[in-house]
């Protein structure tokens, strides 16, 4: 999370606007610039119109009586239109930070005294620059509207979460439901949750089953089964029945409240690349203002003074660092607000910007390669039973009422297979034995290896394969005699192989890391193709393995849970908390994804390499057109008959504007959805 000075440090890129007040919320100042650019639009005509020079070149005359209407309202634009200009050159200048707003004030200053100065006769005639005023405040302005429009966009992400919770919430009171304001629960409260309506806030289910929509909080596209005992997350959607949920955390406790706080602190900080743009913005008008006074001095020492003038006033206007101080930060905001829409929260720039430079990815396996659950993968049955369903109900029927995963796992795929579980009496169990129950009339046991001991017993046949994978080995005894045995291992993500493979064709080299047996691992490793295997590893030395892998000069990203990974996230080049969709405030993590699905990463890398490539195509823009321009703005070219004209000049710095933010709208055409980033790599 970053603090209030990183939030602060990140606005300072537009810290010109500053000035007007431009943080009370981007959507304002969107209204605001669009109308300030028509009103002065429509001044601007007469105003060019009735302009001498204008009237000039095109070969036509100023009536009389018209002598007065360009000093009067180019003077109600200068006032007006240039308003958040100038004002945000003063709040520059308190700062004693010179930047963009400072240049455009002086061009237009500049051009404003001397018109007055052309108009009153002081002045030689052509230096009445009404008409070229008008142009450049209306230009300045149309770039700022573009600007704000482009900055409002980016916020979109938090305008969609905030839209997510409902407006009502019905609670449940006694025997009534009463309809309150989501703000109005509090922990412990009951609310029913209808379908096709959004939870209000984080809660379990205590009655009622549904498909949840959760897609604008983890990115997950397909719906999630959610029952009794189930957490589920406010606004989240229940598809196809109602629920009736016991609320945990409300308001700024809620997921949703913290993926909101999440995206915000991201947009708010600064970067590196951020603070490089705002490094050459400051150079630039240095470069600019010391052009401008070599201008002045070369065209008045070579005895042109009102040339002198002009050129000066066309450097001021053309080397306006506009286009520089939008490149970065506006390109990292729509990054980040595209990786929230896909379930990607970046909670840090930097690791956004990092991960283009990452060549290892080193994954935890339990819950994030694996589903970090057990699941029954194999039945073998011996000669005393018929086919493996029979051991595997036979099973399903002792353990019925127990509540171990290992129980719950081979409850599961009895129901999945379909099988007719026949019911248990006398249940009991027996600490690193197993359980005892009756069905049928026979005594039936499930357990490890001290049953089979205890009661003198071989394995299974298919055992010995078993173990070599270093799966969890049940057998299933009937009345004394085993009938079967079961094989539980930790079932890999159907995702995981292909987040691996995409890995590989991006040059990544990809490592796991876990705490369990060697053949555990090394069993899950070769299925899923991984490059390098850390078995055996006790959490707090994670960090040690990540320490060893930047040892040999990599960078690593470390993927894990968020909770015992949180020493190796944090040592790793980039952290990244995997499946934390309802624990989103991991201080260890730059990255967080709110789902599950392993090729989240991909996306990660993809949106880096991909805002990369963008921040530096902008920079070079905006940089380069500068330093070009600049001297043609000065006259270099003038002994060949070249001068570049003040308007051109302005249309042209205005232009470099918004190529800079419509190159970076580009990136919105990205889809980070896994499944969708893992085609496209």
């Amino acid at each position: 999370m970053h603090a209030e000075h990183d939030m602060r440090a990140g606005h300072d890129v537009h810290s010109g606007h500053q000035g007007h007040d431009m943080h009370g919320g981007h959507g304002d100042h969107v209204g605001q610039f669009r109308r300030l650019f028509w009103i002065n639009l429509l001044i601007a005509v007469p105003v060019v119109a009735a302009s001498p020079m204008f009237a000039m070149i095109l070969g036509y005359e100023v009536p009389g009586w018209m002598r007065w209407v360009a000093p009067v309202l180019g003077t109600v634009m200068f006032v007006w239109g240039g308003r958040p200009f100038l004002t945000g050159a003063v709040a520059e200048l308190r700062r004693r930070s010179p930047g963009m707003m400072l240049l455009i004030a002086l061009a237009i200053t500049v051009a404003f005294l001397a018109s007055w100065g052309a108009s009153l006769g002081i002045l030689h005639h052509e230096l009445e620059f009404w008409w070229e005023l008008a142009l450049l405040i209306v230009i300045m302005l149309l770039g700022h509207w573009i600007e704000m429009r482009s900055i409002a966009q980016t916020s979109s992400a938090l305008d969609s979460l905030a839209a997510l919770l409902p407006d009502e919430a019905e609670r449940v009171e006694g025997d009534a439901v009463v309809t309150v304001a989501p703000g109005e629960l509090r922990v412990g409260d009951v609310v029913v949750v209808r379908p096709g309506g959004s939870v209000p806030a984080d809660g379990r289910v205590v009655d009622g089953r549904a498909e949840m929509d959760e897609s604008m909080i983890t990115g997950e596209s397909r719906p999630v089964a959610r029952g009794a005992g189930d957490s589920v997350t406010a606004g989240t959607v229940a598809t196809d029945s109602g629920l009736r949920v016991e609320v945990t955390a409300t308001g700024d406790d809620t997921a949703l409240a913290g993926i909101r706080r999440l995206v915000s602190d991201a947009q708010n900080s600064s970067s590196r690349a951020q603070r490089i743009a705002d490094r050459a913005a400051a150079l630039l008008f240095w470069f600019a203002l010391g052009a401008a006074v070599v201008t002045a001095l070369v065209w008045t020492l070579i005895g042109m003074p009102d040339e002198a003038v002009v050129r000066t006033i066309t450097v001021l206007v053309i080397a306006c660092p506009h286009a520089l101080g939008l490149a970065i930060p506006l390109v990292v905001s729509i990054a980040t607000e595209r990786a929230a829409r896909g379930g990607v929260l970046v909670t840090d720039r930097l690791a956004l910007e990092a991960m283009r430079t990452v060549d290892t990815v080193l994954f935890d396996k339990t819950g994030t390669l694996t589903k970090g659950e057990p699941v029954v993968a194999e039945v073998a049955a011996s000669a005393r039973v018929n086919e493996a369903d029979e051991v595997l109900a036979l099973a399903a029927a002792a353990e019925a009422d127990s509540e171990h995963p290992l129980a719950r796992a081979i409850v599961r795929a009895a129901a999945e297979r379909g099988l007719s579980v026949p019911r248990a009496t006398g249940f009991s169990s027996s600490p690193a034995v197993g359980v005892t129950a009756s069905v049928e009339g026979a005594s039936v046991r499930v357990g490890g290896p001290r049953l089979l001991e205890e009661i003198g017993a071989s394995e299974v046949d298919a055992a010995e394969a078993w173990c070599a994978d270093g799966a969890i080995i049940l057998h299933v005894v009937r009345d004394g005699a085993v009938v079967g045995g079961l094989k539980l291992a930790d079932e890999v993500r159907p995702e995981s192989r292909e987040a691996v493979d995409t890995l590989h064709r991006m040059g990544v080299q990809v490592v796991m890391i876990t705490g369990d047996a060697e053949a555990v691992a090394r069993s899950v490793g070769d299925e899923l193709g991984i490059d390098r295997v850390f078995a055996q590893v006790r959490p707090e030395d994670k960090s040690d393995a990540v320490a060893a892998l930047q040892a040999e000069g990599r960078t690593v990203a470390m993927v894990g849970d968020g909770v015992n990974d949180a020493p190796a996230l944090a040592r790793a080049d980039v952290g990244i908390a995997i499946g934390a969709g309802t624990d989103v405030a991991i201080a260890s993590a730059g990255v967080v994804l709110a789902g599950s699905d392993p090729r989240s990463v991909v996306s990660v890398i993809a949106l880096s390499r991909r805002s990369y490539r963008k921040m530096q195509q902008n920079l070079w823009w905006a940089a380069g057109y500068n330093l070009l321009s600049v001297p043609l703005a000065a006259g270099v070219l003038a002994p060949v008959g070249f001068v570049l004209p003040m308007s051109v000049g302005a249309i042209l710095m205005s232009l470099s504007t918004v190529v800079v933010a419509l190159n970076a709208q580009l990136l919105r055409r990205m889809d980070l959805r896994p499944e969708v980033s893992v085609r496209e790599v």
